[in-house]
């Protein structure tokens, strides 16, 4: 697997914390990114996700109008090629079973539990970014007949 240059990165962060807002920003500049897109809902960070085409969202699971579900759900019913795939990452205080059953029926692509670290961070990056580039080579080799 390719390592990632977090420098090219596109991130969105949505989160309504403004403090966890801003610790989630400090450290995903402390690991390279420039990019990054900030939201402090579910409803202004969908349209987020259409406007600026990030490569990875963090996504907290609490948050009102839309909740970080109905975001994920939302994100994933998206008719836009390739915008319903981007890669989200949970982000929540509490490890409810509920959530993370729910997480992996929507193909959530991580989650981690609060408070966040920049270790944390960088492997749900890695992770998420990794997998999703390997689904788009072996779907582009699928679909030039070499599988």
């Amino acid at each position: 697997m390719a390592s990632i240059d977090y420098s090219k990165l596109r991130v969105l962060v949505v989160e309504d914390d403004a403090f966890t807002r801003d610790l989630i920003r400090k450290v995903l500049k402390d690991i390279g990114v420039r990019s990054l897109s900030e939201s402090a809902n579910g409803k202004d960070g969908l349209m987020e996700v259409v406007r600026t085409r990030p490569d990875i969202v963090f996504c907290d699971i609490h948050m009102a109008p839309m909740n970080g579900r109905q975001f994920l759900q939302a994100v994933r019913g998206i008719k836009v090629k390739d915008v319903n795939r981007t890669p989200v990452v949970f982000l929540t205080a509490d490890a409810d079973i509920s959530h993370v059953r729910f997480a992996k029926e929507h193909q959530v692509n991580g989650y981690l539990v609060k408070p966040i670290s920049l270790t944390k961070l960088r492997d749900a990056i890695d992770l998420a970014i990794g997998n999703a580039n390997a689904q788009r080579e072996q779907e582009g080799v699928a679909e030039n007949g070499l599988s």
